[in-house]
């Protein structure tokens, strides 16, 4: 539907639309009052991924940080020491603490939904042992509205796939965004590049600079899902119904009661 910003941003709020949505994400504070910003970039995402696949797998609000999140995000290729741990802290602060308001605009008026993506959360200090990510053993607790809505609407994803996108934030979206669609369409829907520019495109000051990096990026996308069908011309792409990235019959197998579910 929409995206976080892929660099740092210096308001104190996003807003983008998609649709008949709107969505506006706003920047939360510390105890202290202190401005903490906009989540961005791919960090941001692979974290957002990492409680959504824990979520779905365990059927819990509750998501353990710590050694198991440090599992995952070096599986998908980001280097949990120096620079790698400061990304992932300042992003988790990030998601913890935003602000999420949802506008649908329809013929009877305008609903609002507001939220975030945490209820709950402990944040890792900057103490003497708060370089080490792999011995943060806090979890946070999932906004109940967040949470609900990746248990009625799970997105299947491929975790190679996210590993092969790693630092690319725009194909990771592109990615999202197709493996959301395309399973669920009857026939082919045309999306033309100024709705696209809409969608994902803020950060660039013409829609001809964020076409070219687009194109660049579904590329990448759809080396990682060879089943995605999609047509690429210079007025539109075009999506056609594609099967899943992870098949029916493996996220059956996934929940089926009484096994270890598989990651999505």
């Amino acid at each position: 539907m929409t995206a976080l910003p892929h660099k740092r941003i210096d308001a104190n709020e996003w807003v983008r639309d998609g649709a008949d949505i709107r969505l506006r994400i706003e920047s939360g504070k510390t105890h202290d009052g202190t401005t903490v910003g906009v989540p961005f970039g791919y960090v941001a995402r692979l974290i957002l991924l990492y409680l959504q696949t824990e979520a779905i797998k365990t059927r819990s609000r509750e998501v353990e940080l710590g050694r198991s999140m440090h599992s995952w995000l070096k599986a998908m290729g980001l280097n949990s020491g120096g620079k790698g741990y400061e990304a992932v802290r300042e992003q988790s602060r990030r998601l913890s603490l935003c602000r999420l308001t949802f506008y649908r605009v329809g013929e009877g008026g305008e609903a609002v939904m507001n939220g975030g993506f945490v209820r709950e959360a402990i944040l890792p200090g900057r103490g003497k042992d708060s370089m080490q990510l792999s011995l943060w053993r806090e979890t946070v607790v999932l906004d109940e509205v967040f949470y609900e809505s990746l248990i009625r609407h799970p997105l299947p994803v491929r975790e190679s796939a996210i590993r092969a996108l790693s630092g690319r934030s725009m194909a990771i979206d592109l990615y999202i965004w197709l493996a959301y669609r395309l399973h669920h369409l009857e026939k082919p829907t045309r999306v033309p590049w100024p709705a696209l520019y809409r969608q994902f495109g803020a950060g660039f000051a013409l829609p001809r600079q964020f076409k070219a990096h687009a194109r660049e990026a579904l590329a990448l996308t759809l080396s990682a899902y060879p089943e995605a069908q999609v047509r690429v011309d210079d007025e539109a792409i075009t999506l056609l119904p594609s099967p899943a990235p992870v098949p029916e019959r493996v996220r059956a197998t996934a929940t089926t009661p009484g096994r270890s579910p598989r990651r999505r």
